[in-house]
This record gives structure tokens, C-alpha cells and sequence, in this order.
């Protein structure tokens, strides 16, 4: 196979017309091009043109070498990688060693799962919430009447956190196996489209991820994985070792809605940590069995909304609308004067803000969306980097931060799990907003005008309010008066790592294998089933050798 990269043609192009330009770009008859295939499209407008820009791979049979030779020096043809999947390992059929654990059931846990399953080895998958046409019952609970499930929402139960976002499925890690491949791959053998293999920016949104989640559950379960819903982990069984550190051995697990029954323990020397970023008595758990972890950056801030129509305008200009661009995104920093950087983050197109809370008496925002992306505000979070230094106190630090700014949004929203919401223009003259304008927020259950001053470090509202205006000259109208921000952002990712070594293994604990978003590991659906992968891979030739 050959790939061409870097092949332009306008937006409302043929697929005749784009075999045509391959064969000219190559200089040989369509006839000579037996089957081609779209690796990727992107969009490129930097010469005030918006035209497709295409990656291409082609099978052209015995011609394929004497081009790959004529066109030696020119990096824009080039042999096509082999991006499959190829399986580290395989469990003998005799195996009959204690069954692989894995804790969480979101992205990266679903894919340590699968992978481990594929591989032959069964993994048991503990999930302390419920399935996930369960969970999202229990989610519209807090959206619609105000009544927050702590075991069962949109951070905790099958499918995780990511279950409701957008759905985004790009990353910025370096993956040189193709590993991210294998995850679009294996959600598209669930039912995603089949454009997710293709376009830059590919997304799901909520609603076909939930089939696809049950569908990927019934793969694991057909291959000899079993998942335990309602299970939570509430100890780690562990032995101490002659060189000071320690073996896991298992966990102790409380099923969670069953009154007055005591934990039970699940025997394992291989256990996978897949917590999402909110799995705070988790991390207090192990933080207090000794597992080596440490604080990290994050950021918080709020979410602010813009009529789509406005963001589609400045960023496709005269081609906004045009069906094959849909809703634009947007991506913006500012490093402010105080040390600062402020920028958007987890950018929703055609989407909305949702309460994201799992604690009782704290409010917490993030965005969704679904596939169409065709509701009338774009969201996106815009937070401000927070370091380790804003929080001492350890490990743990930077979940106090959190919940403190959570619970003192709770009080500003009304102590009913409303938002704290303010206006852009109001936020930047210091003054609370009395009501809407022209942009209808759209956080359920609702939202209480306020000053969101009081909502977050000052440094970080000074950071703000200056970056606001310079993102205004990036995107026209970022800064309108009537834009409303919403709420806290404070779970953009995990405030610690639990660090591994080469091996994926906790750096204290043998057989212990810290995964995924709550572990600070991954930051999306995409990473965070990466490093599944991955983990899933090093437990399985730590089980062969």
C-alpha cells in the first residue's frame, strides 16, 4: 500500500473527482488505482480558502514500488504504516492462575477489559455504579428534579465519566503502535460510524455511546470476562515484601444498596486502578494503605456558552452552514500577566452545560453533546492552571481545593445543586447579574444569578477577566456582554498521580496498575482507552513470563 498525504480539493468535490486528483498528483491513469481508501480528512483555510485536505491510501499492485522510487524525495508519498492491532501475548488454554481484576468500567477500564478478555485472560470488572441505561435514569434525576445519586451519575457507573461529554475521540499523545486505532476500531465494531475513522476531530456524543458501551460489555462477557456492577472497592488486600514495598493480593468489596452485609474479598496478584478523576474515596483509600502517589497540575474556572451561529460565523466566515463542516470548535489561550495561562477546554459544539457532581451539597459543571451537535449555545470550559503550590499539603491537597470551590458553588447556586451563573459583561465590570439576556443558559436543573468573583482564587478571576477580551479578538464576539458563564469547572482532570514504573506498576505496590484519567494517565475517551490498552498489555506479560 501507498499513502498520499497533504491532497487539497474544495469542499463540495465528487468521490470521482478524488480519484481523478490522486491519479493526477501521481501522475498515472484512474485505471492503474485498484481500491483506495480516506485515512483521514481535515479542513484547511489558511489561504481564506476552506478546502478538504485529505490523507489517502491506495493498493496500486506491482506500480506501488516504482512510484514509492519516483517519488523518493518528496515526503508527501510515502508506504502506508501498518496501523493493526497486534496482540502482545496470548493465555495458554490451560490458564487457570487468579483472574486479572480490573476496577472501573469507564473508557480505560472497558478497553484493560477487552483487551485482557481478547487476550484470553477473563478479567473480573468491579464498577461501583450501574449499568448504563441505569445510570442515565439516575443522571436525569439531578438534571430534572434536583436529586443527586452519589453512587450512580455522571462521573460513577458503567461507560464513566465519558459516557456524558461530547464524545470526543482525538488526542494529543504520542501513539506510535496505533494504539488509538485499535480504539476506534473496536468503537466502530459497536456501532460508532464509520466517519470516526476518518475525520480530524471525530466525536460520538452520548447517546450512541451508550449502546456501544452495552455492546463492548457484551463482547468482554462472551469471551469470559465477567462485570460486577454496584461493587465497590473498599480495601486493597496487601503483603508486606522483604525490600519494603508490597504485593497486592487482592480487594475488599461492599455491594453497594445492600444494607448491613459485610465486604467480601476477591483474590488476585494482578489488580488494574481504571478510577475516573471523582473517585475521591478511592484515592483517600489507597492513599491511606501507602500507595505511592503525588500531586499534579490541573485547572478550574467555568463553562461559557456563545450562540453556535456566532462561533460557526468567525470560524468557517462564508462557508458556515455548509453540511460537510457542521458546528464549529474552537481552541484559545491567553497567558495572562500574573503567570497565568487561561484556555478552553473540552470545547462543545451544538451541545450543553450538565450538572456533574458525584458529592452531596457541591455543584460541579461540564459539557455534553450529542452526535448532531445541533442545539443552539456552543460550551466550552474556560479554566485556569492551577499548580501544586496553590494547594500544599500532599497528595490529597488538591482534592480539598476542589471541594471547597465545589461546595462554595453549591452555596452560590442556591443550595438546591443550581448553578452560580453570571453574564461575561457583568463578570468583567464586577457586578452580579440580575437575569438572562440573549443567551438562554442551558445547565439543568437551573442556575442562579450571582457574581462568580467569589467562585474561584482571585488570581484566577484576574486571569480571566484579561483573557476574555483577547479571546474576543481571536473569535468576534467571545467577550459579548450577554455570553454566560456557569459554575465550576474543577474536574478537568485528576489533582494527583498515582505513580508507575516501565512496567505500569505502582511504583510501591507489585501488581498494582494505576490506569486512566484518575490515575493521571489519560485526559479523554481516547487516551484513557490507550492506556488501557497498555496496561492491559504489561499485566499480561507480567502473567506469561
Amino acid at each position: 500500500m501507498l499513502r498520499i498525504t497533504e491532497l487539497k480539493l474544495p469542499l463540495d468535490h465528487t468521490e470521482a473527482e478524488l480519484k481523478t486528483a490522486i491519479a493526477a498528483y501521481l501522475g498515472i491513469a484512474e485505471t492503474a488505482i485498484n481500491s483506495f481508501s480516506v485515512f483521514k480528512r481535515s479542513f484547511d483555510a489558511r489561504k481564506g480558502h476552506m478546502l478538504l485536505a485529505y490523507i489517502i491510501d491506495l493498493d496500486l499492485g506491482t506500480l506501488e514500488a516504482q512510484l514509492l522510487a519516483q517519488f523518493k524525495n518528496n515526503v508527501h508519498v510515502l508506504p502506508t504504516p501498518d496501523t493493526r492491532y497486534h496482540f502482545v501475548g496470548q493465555a495458554p488454554a490451560t490458564f487457570s492462575s487468579q483472574r486479572p481484576i480490573v476496577v472501573g468500567f469507564g473508557p480505560c477500564g472497558i478497553f484493560a477489559a477487552l483487551i485482557l478478555a481478547q487476550m484470553g485472560f477473563k478479567p473480573i470488572v468491579l464498577e461501583r455504579g450501574k449499568k448504563v441505561r441505569e445510570r442515565t435514569k439516575d443522571t436525569w434525576d439531578l438534571w430534572r428534579k434536583n436529586t443527586l445519586h452519589p453512587e450512580s451519575n455522571v462521573q460513577f457507573g458503567e461507560g464513566g465519566a465519558g459516557t456524558f461529554s461530547d464524545g470526543k475521540l482525538y488526542s494529543q499523545i504520542k501513539d506510535p503502535r496505533h494504539l488509538g486505532r485499535k480504539v476506534l476500531n473496536e468503537f466502530v465494531k459497536a456501532g460508532a460510524p464509520d466517519e470516526i475513522l476518518f475525520v480530524a476531530k471525530p466525536h460520538i456524543g452520548t447517546f450512541k455511546l451508550v449502546s456501544m458501551v452495552e455492546k463492548m460489555r457484551a463482547e468482554i462477557e462472551s469471551l469470559g470476562g465477567e462485570i460486577r456492577f454496584q461493587q465497590r472497592v473498599d480495601d486493597l488486600i496487601l503483603e508486606d515484601m522483604p525490600d519494603g514495598n508490597k504485593q497486592i493480593r487482592g480487594v475488599r468489596v461492599t455491594e453497594i444498596g445492600v444494607e448491613g452485609q459485610p465486604s467480601s474479598e476477591i483474590l488476585s496478584e494482578h489488580v488494574v486502578i481504571a478510577l475516573g478523576h471523582s473517585a475521591r474515596d478511592s484515592f483517600e483509600m489507597m492513599h491511606h494503605r501507602g500507595v505511592f502517589m503525588e500531586a499534579k497540575p490541573f485547572s478550574v474556572g467555568f463553562r461559557i456558552e456563545h450562540p453556535q451561529s456566532l462561533i460557526d460565523a468567525a470560524r468557517w466566515g462564508q462557508y458556515a452552514g455548509h453540511p460537510i463542516l457542521g458546528a464549529a470548535d474552537y481552541k484559545l489561550v491567553h497567558h495572562a500577566a500574573n503567570g497565568r495561562a487561561v484556555y478552553s477546554f473540552c470545547m462543545c459544539p451544538g451541545g450543553t452545560v450538565v450538572a456533574a457532581t458525584s458529592e452531596v451539597g457541591r455543584v460541579v459543571t461540564n459539557g455534553m453533546s450529542q452526535y448532531s451537535r445541533n442545539e443552539r449555545n456552543a460550551n466550552s470550559g474556560m479554566v485556569v492552571s492551577i499548580n501544586p503550590s496553590d494547594y500544599p499539603g500532599g497528595a490529597m491537597a488538591g482534592i480539598e481545593f476542589q471541594r471547597q470551590l465545589e461546595s462554595q458553588a453549591y452555596v452560590l447556586g442556591g443550595e438546591n445543586y443550581n448553578a452560580p451563573a453570571q453574564l461575561v459583561g457583568d463578570f468583567l465590570a464586577g457586578r452580579a447579574s440580575s437575569g438572562v439576556g440573549a443567551v438562554e443558559p442551558s445547565y439543568k436543573p437551573g442556575v442562579n444569578w450571582t457574581d462568580l468573583a467569589a467562585a474561584l482564587p482571585d488570581y484566577a478571576i484576574s486571569a480571566m477577566r484579561e483573557a476574555l477580551p483577547a479571546f474576543g479578538k481571536k473569535i468576534r464576539g467571545y467577550d459579548m456582554h450577554d455570553a454566560v458563564l456557569t459554575g465550576v469547572e474543577t474536574r478537568t482532570s485528576s489533582p494527583l498521580r498515582i505513580t508507575r514504573n516501565e512496567a505500569c506498576q505502582s511504583l510501591n505496590v507489585r501488581g498494582l496498575y494505576p490506569a486512566g484519567e484518575g490515575a493521571g494517565y489519560a485526559g479523554g475517551i481516547l487516551s484513557a482507552g490507550v492506556d488501557g490498552i497498555k496496561v492491559a498489555e504489561a499485566l499480561a506479560l507480567d502473567i506469561l513470563k
